[in-house]
């Protein structure tokens, strides 16, 4: 690896918690504004994690952090690989290695709720990873390698002939973001879910620690959405991001959640219908 793959790996490992805060911050300031309300200052989301850090810790079960630890580490792992400009399909055996520990940690507890919650996160996993595989060989198939340095170094934005996988990876963002109408596992909002499935028996830092990995997870998504811009202006596609984002929480402001069979079969339908398809096009027209 050169220096500027380890100054990308340092930037995303001190860095993505800001900006992933920052992230949550404008979310909460958006999702207010559209429903009425003024909302929460911008720094909200740490002044939480923060209260939480001070709070006592409670373990339901020896195994549990280490789950959780795992789950945050194999995180760090994939947004190094990628901010790194590594290997694309390792990030995302990474990112699955992670949400496999999610699961696991809540399946350690011996609750109803947290049992419902991993049920769930596994099916989400079951339902978003066939299309984030098809996102990772489209960008293969038109740049001709999964390394992140060689698609940012492509001579055109891989989005010229992939928009059928690009609309496709952004209907399973939604599920990875934890968006209605798909954040079946657990909820940012109150008032869709008295108990929050996966993340029930967390408390304390533990529940901090998840906030923090996921606004890295965040990051890193955020990240995979500019790999169709970035050819054509780094600050393009930033802003072709975050615009992005701010889709996202519109659609989650605006759609109720479906239950679990709805989603699987909807991310899969979109998959082959959009992916597939876009795939086989690009092979036939080179």
């Amino acid at each position: 690896m050169d220096m500027t793959g380890v100054g990308g790996a340092l930037l995303f490992l001190i860095g993505a918690p800001f900006a992933g805060g920052l992230l949550a911050g404008a979310d909460r300031i958006v999702t207010a504004r559209m429903q009425g309300r003024i909302g929460p200052p911008l720094l909200q989301p740490f002044y939480d994690v923060g209260k939480l850090f001070q709070k006592s810790r409670l373990v339901v079960n020896p195994f549990q952090p280490f789950y959780l630890w795992g789950f945050l580490a194999f995180l760090l792992v994939a947004g190094a690989l990628f901010f790194s400009g590594g290997d694309l399909l390792l990030t995302v055996f990474a990112l699955a290695v992670a949400g496999v520990f999610l699961a696991l940690g809540a399946f350690s507890a011996n609750t109803p709720y947290s049992h419902i919650g991993a049920e769930r996160e596994l099916l989400q996993m079951m339902a978003y990873e066939p299309m984030l595989l098809i996102a990772v060989l489209g960008l293969y198939q038109s740049t001709g390698s999964f390394l992140v340095r060689d698609i940012l170094g492509s001579d055109r934005p891989p989005l010229v002939e992939l928009p059928g996988v690009f609309l496709g990876f952004l209907f399973i963002l939604t599920i990875k973001l934890r968006k209605s109408p798909f954040d079946l596992s657990t909820s940012h909002h109150g008032h869709q879910e008295v108990v929050k499935g996966i993340t029930t028996d967390y408390s304390g830092p533990d529940l901090a620690l998840i906030e923090v990995a996921h606004w890295y997870e965040n990051v890193l998504l955020l990240g995979f959405v500019c790999l169709f811009f970035v050819p054509l202006h780094p600050a393009l596609g930033i802003a072709l991001a975050i615009a992005t984002y701010l889709l996202e929480v519109f659609v989650d402001n605006t759609h109720a959640r479906l239950r679990w069979q709805h989603t699987v079969k909807l991310s899969w339908w979109t998959g082959a219908a959009l992916g597939l398809a876009n795939l086989a096009i690009l092979d036939l027209i080179r």
